[in-house]
């Protein structure tokens, strides 16, 4: 059996490094580390000495010193400024966004588990999981439409109302009351994963901030990680406080319809998250629209569709829009099939170890793996804040996606769980640099006017990629196999359009891209 506990003493190690390298504090004490840095040279400049009674008559020259001077001060009072707005933007992004995700990480591990607690068989909770992102499929296509001229704060607590609807349902064993909250669920998710991002984006180019746009996106990856962990340390201790039983403590498991307890706490805590995110929202943020969004009379008011008519329009229209959405839609896919997968291969590989037989079972560390994977997203996210120096975002992508496909081939290869471990870790790197890089790539592609409604677009091939997964019943192995083949795909359409957007012809110039500070932004 593979050796967790010394690997996830590596991954927190490298965490450690990683970060603080992408951290301020390398500045302070980056010249302890001399082989790791390079400095500039200071010359040693000799003090010219002007001989008494002579004096310099270029009255101009000292004009032109004493301007200078006071532009320097001016630039950098508007640093001063800008980089307050930025702070304060970015702090109460995080505030609501990562209250956000915390409800949404709170109850991941626990869905399967809540409905096998009441008894369904698989074929039904296949139903309810299939229809959940059945839902985000076709409801959240239009819904994020409706936002970008609806306004973002509004559709992120109308997000709160509906993800609180749906943990409020989990306490009912009805099956059709539970597919409501699936239902719910997944148009939540869908707002989750687009209007934050959007307001996100938005409000970057109210701040004229749009140049941090990628360490804001860094930071959010880097503590949407941390959050998973919190998440996963506090639903796994409310969980195991109390057993699943129904309210009124006269009835048997059996004849019980309203539940409390056992596996239904981590649900009530994502509701008081998700109560805090909506007054959080309100209080905090601005509203923001699409260009057109909040200006429609009553005449011309839209209708719920257009914004999915446009969107759709818009993305067939212009090959960098598609290229982007075709490529985010084939990783994040390959990232849900990898959570369903990896663990029956890390249970098949396990049972090969010790010789039991396909029908024993194995006892695996699984939070200490999730954990692992938790910490090597975290590296990832701060990993992006040195590369992102240094190399385009598109180019960057590539090298991503790339990596992805070797650590998922050497999964399908491989027969030890050490390495394949590792291959997952690799993996897991990559998707904690992949949203960063992701999402500085469609904050600059997508148009500001769409933004909302072009996301949710790009999650109905996301979405019917995992339905078709899970109606597919595939094997650990075919699981992989489908992965590698998706992120090989997603590796050239990235490649293709890092070549339209860097106006380069060969994977060399691409590679040899070098950031630069003229990135800007698609706010139209």
């Amino acid at each position: 059996m593979a050796e967790y506990t010394i690997l996830f003493g590596v991954a927190l190690l490298l965490d450690i490094i990683i970060t603080f390298r992408a951290s301020r504090l390398w500045t302070r004490y980056s010249h302890y580390f001399p082989f790791c840095c390079s400095y500039p040279v200071t010359h040693n400049v000799p003090i010219e000495v002007v001989p008494e009674g002579e004096e310099n008559e270029n009255d101009d020259e000292k004009q032109s010193l004493v301007m200078e001077e006071g532009e320097a001060k001016t630039d950098k009072n508007n640093d001063e400024q800008s980089n307050a707005r930025y702070s304060l933007l970015l702090r109460n992004y995080l505030i609501v966004y990562l209250l956000a995700t915390f409800s949404d990480w709170l109850q991941g591990a626990y869905v399967y588990a809540l409905y096998d607690a009441y008894d369904y068989p698989q074929h039904l909770i296949a139903v309810l999981f299939v229809a959940g992102f059945g839902s985000s499929m076709v409801f959240g296509s239009f819904v994020g439409g409706m936002a970008d001229w609806g306004g973002r704060r509004r559709f992120v607590v109308i997000f709160s109302m509906i993800y609180a609807a749906s943990c409020l349902t989990k306490h009912f064993r009805n099956f059709h009351v539970l597919m409501l909250g699936r239902l719910l669920g997944g148009i939540a998710t869908s707002l989750l994963f687009s209007v934050f991002e959007a307001w996100l984006i938005r409000a970057h180019a109210n701040a004229k901030v749009m140049d941090k746009l990628s360490s804001s996106f860094s930071t959010t990856g880097f503590g949407n990680s941390v959050i998973a962990i919190l998440a996963g340390l506090v639903s796994n201790k409310a969980a195991s406080h109390g057993k699943l039983r129904p309210w009124d403590a006269s009835l048997d498991t059996k004849e019980g319809m309203f539940f409390v307890d056992g596996y239904l706490n981590p649900f009530d805590i994502a509701l008081l998250a998700l109560i805090c995110c909506g007054i959080c929202a309100t209080f905090l943020w601005e509203e923001n629209y699409g260009e057109s969004g909040g200006k429609e009379n009553a005449e011309n008011s839209p209708k719920w569709y257009d914004g999915l008519k446009r969107a759709y329009k818009t993305t067939i229209r212009n090959r960098d829009i598609l290229l982007c959405g075709l490529v985010s839609s084939l990783f994040e896919g390959s990232m849900y099939i990898f959570v369903f997968m990896w663990t029956p291969a890390m249970q098949n590989l396990a049972k090969k170890e010790e010789g039991l037989g396909e029908d024993d079972s194995v006892e695996l560390p699984y939070g200490l793996i999730f954990s692992t994977f938790m910490v090597c997203c975290m590296t990832g996210s701060s990993l992006f804040s040195i590369v992102a120096e240094r190399m385009k975002g598109e180019a960057l992508a590539v090298v991503v996606f790339a990596v992805s496909s070797v650590a998922m081939s050497l999964v399908i290869v491989s027969s030890n769980s050490n390495v394949t471990f590792i291959a997952m870790n690799i993996f897991e790197i990559c998707v904690g640099m992949y949203f960063p890089v992701m999402g500085t790539m469609k904050g600059m592609i997508v148009p500001e006017d769409q933004r909302a409604a072009i996301y949710n677009l790009y999650r109905i091939p996301l979405n019917f990629i995992v339905v078709s997964s899970l109606l597919a019943h595939l094997t650990a192995t075919q699981g992989f196999v489908a992965v590698t083949i998706m992120l090989v795909t997603a590796t050239f359409l990235q490649l293709a359009l890092a070549r339209r957007r860097l106006n380069v012809s060969s994977l060399a110039d691409v590679a040899t891209q070098l950031s630069s500070d003229d990135d800007s932004s698609h706010i139209e």
